[in-house]
């Protein structure tokens, strides 16, 4: 019996050592620093990244398990500072930025992680896609560029900041602030009436959109603060199915060119609950638009809600059922807002301006298809966008008297029709009722009387129009 039992413990014995270089192999592949970019596997563990992934993980960096606000316990998250990210608001941490996207971005429900605790600066940048599903940008702290022109780096687009190229299904969102650092751009001479004596100088007048999102799509940003952009705070061009919410958006009334939220060429847009106050449009939708529903948002001050300019340089534009529900719009230069350019082509219509309180806005309700920049250097043209199938039902408030509240300046050739006007009650913030709103060549129908009167508006269908034009759209 003793013999047998010797045999067995060395049977064993031999195959316990047998299985210990393959467990120490085993663990050759899982190193530190590649641990840190994996994915969470059944039980916690981190394994490796992807072999497939769209972009390879950095030689440096770790990934950290800090939950940032909102963020799911299942996601992985990527803290900036593991990629060398300073926070201290003078250091730059592009590199760093960049690290922990190509990171992130590899890896299937990831998050870019922002902590709350720094100021980073970094400098144009685009983040490109395609990435793994589910990817986060976290900002719980501060991002920002370099503090004005003088600042910028000569290598660096002065076009954009901050791009997002070719995602899909990707979030922003935080707790922190985008910050803009724009006041030494609103001041260039080249800026309106930035010049000597107010005067406009001639020349370059670059300034970077703070933020843009291009050819991307199921995108969603929410619940940031994103202030004194130096152009556009965020802009989305060839986009599709946006949702946009929770957003503060801030610049001061003077600062030129700061619109608050701008599309193009992009469809199925929603922005709701947010709050824009700027030196702009509020929100502004340009040509290649559709499907879009904006709901409870407050502008002011600013520019109003606006789509448009359209048909510049003789250009094609086609925007179409664009809906604006339970907004507020206070101390603004416009209301609600559509501006076409002489000479273009397309159309505007099925639009609907349904429930929107003005309080001491001038130009609460304008259609201009005479819109020029620069007044006075515009040529008189005869084809123009087609605009057509307006509403505005309960739109009540209060005007600035300087200008009428309605104003309806419409193509001689290509006459706006089917504008409807339901519940419009519009009063002098103070001053005398202006009781003289301007129309031309505008057609359409009173579903009730209107405060003050429009008797300019012409029922039916002009005679100039017996079919619709051929709009390309």
């Amino acid at each position: 019996m003793g013999i047998p039992r010797a045999l067995l413990v060395l049977c064993i014995a031999t195959a316990f050592l047998s299985l210990g270089p393959r467990g120490s192999l085993g663990r050759s592949h899982l190193r530190k620093k590649q641990q840190s970019h994996g994915r969470r596997g059944n039980g916690g563990h981190r394994l490796q990244s992807p072999v497939d992934s769209p972009a390879d993980p950095p030689a440096a960096g770790t990934s950290t398990t800090v939950t940032p606000s909102n963020s799911s316990s299942d996601s992985f998250v990527f803290d900036v500072r593991s990629f060398g990210a300073v926070g201290d608001g003078v250091t730059d941490d592009t590199e760093a930025f960049r690290s922990a996207w190509r990171a992130a971005c590899s890896v299937e429900s990831a998050t870019l992680f922002v902590p709350s605790d720094g100021v980073f600066m970094i400098t144009s940048t685009i983040f490109p896609g395609p990435c793994q599903p589910g990817l986060v940008f976290q900002v719980d702290g501060v991002v920002m560029p370099p503090d004005g022109p003088q600042c910028w780096p000569k290598s660096d687009s002065k076009h954009q900041w901050l791009v997002f190229y070719q995602l899909e299904g990707m979030t922003l969102r935080g707790e922190g602030t985008i910050e803009g650092n724009g006041e030494d751009w609103w001041s260039l001479p080249c800026k309106p009436h930035r010049g000597p004596h107010g005067s406009t100088l001639p020349g370059s007048c670059d300034s970077p959109v703070l933020i843009r999102f291009f050819m991307s799509c199921n995108l969603t940003v929410r619940d940031l603060r994103i202030e004194n952009s130096p152009q556009f705070h965020i802009k989305f061009d060839a986009c599709e199915d946006v949702h946009i919410e929770g957003l503060s958006i801030n610049s001061p009334a003077f600062s030129p060119n700061t619109d608050g939220v701008h599309i193009e060429n992009t469809r199925s847009v929603t922005i709701y609950n947010s709050m824009i106050s700027n030196g702009d449009d509020c929100i502004s939708i340009g040509p290649g638009c559709s499907d879009v529903d904006i709901q409870n948002v407050t502008c002011g001050p600013g520019h109003g809600i606006s789509i448009g300019s359209l048909g510049m340089h003789n250009s094609e534009a086609c925007v179409s059922n664009v809906s604006v529900k339970n907004a507020v719009i206070r101390n603004s230069d416009n209301g609600v807002r559509i501006k076409t350019w002489q000479g273009g082509m397309g159309s505007v219509s099925d639009i609907s301006f349904d429930t929107v309180y003005m309080e001491n806005v001038r130009n609460c309700i304008i259609i201009d298809q005479y819109y020029c920049s620069n007044k006075g250097y515009c040529q008189n043209q005869s084809s123009a966008v087609y605009v057509s199938g307006v509403t505005y039902a309960n739109i009540k408030g209060t005007y600035d008297v300087r200008s009428p509240p309605m104003h309806f300046a419409c193509s001689d050739t290509l006459p706006c029709t089917n504008i409807t006007m339901s519940e419009v009650e519009l009063l002098p913030h103070e001053g005398e009722l202006v009781d003289d709103p301007f129309c031309w060549n505008a057609y359409g129908v009173m579903r009730t009387v209107t405060i003050p009167p429009i008797p300019c508006l012409q029922d039916g269908q002009p005679e100039s129009l017996q079919e619709i034009p051929n709009l390309g759209c």
